[in-house]
């Protein structure tokens, strides 16, 4: 069976579940990873989701900021939550589909200064990665496990529209991209979309709201990931290479997220 499970920021869910409906018809995921839903789990459209077809759900929520949800066409099971925010805020949210095992992440942006003793923020953020690498390296390799979501970080050269000047800035600085290698070593994690497009070709799955243009200013960053673990190294290669993509085309529809979703298809 295909699995296509897909990774997207949607920032503030009732606001833009006629985005995921119309995302879901064109490109028929069996899984959204959604953050900063933005709602308590009671303020969740429910109902518009299983009208698409995505009756299952796992909804951490929180008030008017952070949440995140997991809807599916396929029955959730529980898994054990890797609960690695130290603030309690509504971050991780994990579930079992088909046998394999997702933890969907909102990892704190950080802040603006790159210093972990000056900015709570970005000690935040970097203890989320020393804590979520260290659950991760208790874990089998073998297991069938994807870690997913908006990570905040872009962690390769090409990632970035500019790589000397974002050098400098929150979510490209070299101390949280050690940290994001960290964890993906801690596993032997994979990159599905890098891997389906290996540098120097350059990716991005935001963009800021600034620019009237996104596409013209061309200022992304590559901060949604999908990445798996050697388990699942199969699966994503089963056609022959990883099929997953950003959906950029996304952040070109009228009042959008300022993310665009990313996919992966796993053949199990």
């Amino acid at each position: 069976m295909r699995l296509r499970i897909c990774t997207w920021n949607v920032n503030s869910v009732r606001l833009r579940h006629e985005h995921a409906a119309r995302f879901v018809k064109e490109q028929a995921p069996d899984v959204i990873c959604m953050q900063e839903i933005k709602c308590r789990e009671g303020e969740f459209p429910a109902d518009a989701f299983r009208e698409m077809g995505l009756p299952h759900l796992k909804i951490a929520g929180q008030k008017g900021w952070h949440g995140v949800a997991i809807a599916s066409a396929l029955p959730l099971e529980d898994c054990a939550p890797l609960e690695v925010c130290r603030e309690g805020h509504a971050r991780c949210v994990g579930a079992k589909v088909a046998g394999v095992e997702i933890h969907n992440f909102y990892i704190p942006a950080g802040g603006d200064i790159p210093d972990r003793d000056l900015n709570p923020k970005f000690d935040h953020k970097l203890n989320f990665y020393e804590t979520l690498t260290a659950e991760l390296g208790k874990r089998d390799p073998k297991a069938p496990l994807a870690i997913v979501g908006d990570l905040n970080v872009a962690p390769g050269e090409f990632d970035v529209w500019n790589h000397r000047y974002m050098s400098k800035v929150v979510s490209h600085t070299p101390v949280e991209i050690e940290a994001f290698r960290a964890m993906e070593a801690s596993l032997g994690l994979i990159d599905l979309t890098r891997s389906m497009r290996p540098e120097p070709d350059k990716l991005a799955s935001w963009w800021s709201y600034r620019a009237k243009d996104f596409r013209l200013s061309n200022r992304g960053l590559r901060l949604d990931h999908i990445l798996v673990s050697p388990g699942l190294k199969d699966a994503a290669w089963r056609l022959g290479a990883p099929a997953s993509r950003i959906h950029d085309d996304v952040r070109g529809w009228e009042r959008p997220s300022d993310h665009a979703p990313v996919s992966a298809d796993l053949v199990l």
